[in-house]
């Protein structure tokens, strides 16, 4: 991406977005961020781009129809990355996340004005999550998988539910109105400034606070983990590639698949702390095992990730002992 663009980042003082904001603006390109605040903070890094000429930060709505009104109609890029997530948010209030996730964007599909923007929308492999869990759909997963809601009523899977529907809604509103668009299925993104609502950060945190015994659920679980740094250049590549508008592709790292207790062990070696685990059950409708297939995102970009998981491991946790101590 070397040409200056005007883009737009939805859910911009979020994990993902806050970090793809700092690296668009280190480019050079005219930023505006959107976010209610209701997860994204007004911290530092946040006050650091609010501070370059080249980023605008506004406190909007996005569940209202008109909290696009006055931004103008001309934009080059335009990243759906607001949403409620993680788990415990999800499991104690699921109908807020439906509510939320599915206006956001539908307002969003409604505002676009459809004159040669590109929309990136920010789906999960949470989507995959039926068809692991009833055995039907291959680790590593390809994007072609039936997908499925194991639940519709269990909590957990609200989030789910949301992206598949924003998907299609993403899916058909481009065919009916020429849109241009690509979907990106997350998978494990970590790294700092992401919150507490996520395994690493919460390993982190606890180890910080010297929990011993050492609580680890799902120990023999697996998981691949992407550096957001990673995960911010897979989607920046997908949107200025027109081979990609249109798909549905997974963005992870499929590099290092690792036990939840080996990513324990590294948690605790970056903070230097050796306390006895206690191994316990994995969490209702958590899938025993969760890595992408990157064949389409390789084949389109050429992408690799590049972070191992011990370096950002150990990044992440050493940006949580401040985190914690504030």
């Amino acid at each position: 991406m070397s040409a200056v663009t005007r883009t737009l980042i939805l859910g911009g003082a979020g994990f993902i977005g806050c970090h793809l904001a700092q690296r668009l603006a280190d480019e050079g390109h005219e930023l505006t961020l959107v976010d209610d605040f209701s997860r994204g903070r007004d911290d530092a890094s946040l006050a650091a781009l609010r501070a370059r000429p080249n980023v605008a930060c506004l406190t909007r709505d996005l569940t209202r129809a008109d909290a696009l009104d006055g931004l103008g109609r001309e934009w080059a890029h335009v990243y759906m990355l607001a949403a409620v997530v993680g788990v415990r948010n999800v499991e104690q209030d699921p109908a807020r996340v439906v509510r939320v996730n599915t206006l956001a964007l539908l307002h969003l599909l409604d505002w676009l004005p459809g004159a040669g923007e590109v929309l990136f929308f920010a789906s999960t492999s949470e989507t995959y999550a039926g068809g692991v869990l009833a055995g039907s759909v291959p680790v590593p997963t390809p994007e072609d998988v039936p997908l499925s809601i194991p639940d519709v009523a269990a909590p957990r899977f609200a989030y789910a539910a949301s992206k598949l529907l924003g998907e299609a809604a993403v899916i058909h509103a481009a065919r009916a109105r020429g849109l241009r668009a690509v979907i990106g299925r997350l998978h494990n993104v970590y790294g700092p400034r992401m919150g507490a609502d996520h395994v690493v950060p919460e390993f982190a945190l606890r180890a910080w606070r010297r929990e011993d015994p050492f609580r680890v659920y799902g120990a023999e679980q697996r998981r691949a983990f992407c550096h957001v740094a990673d995960a911010v250049e897979a989607v920046t590549r997908l949107v200025a590639t027109p081979a990609a508008w249109g798909a549905v592709v997974n963005v992870g790292n499929d590099a290092e698949e690792t036990r939840i207790e080996d990513l324990a062990a590294l948690v605790l070696r970056a903070a230097d702390f050796r306390p006895r685990l206690l191994r316990l059950p994995s969490p209702a409708g958590s899938v025993p095992r969760r890595c992408p297939d990157l064949t389409r995102l390789r084949t389109l970009t050429g992408f690799a990730p590049k972070v191992p998981l011990e370096d950002g491991v150990r990044e992440t946790v050493a940006w949580y002992r401040t985190w914690s101590a504030a």
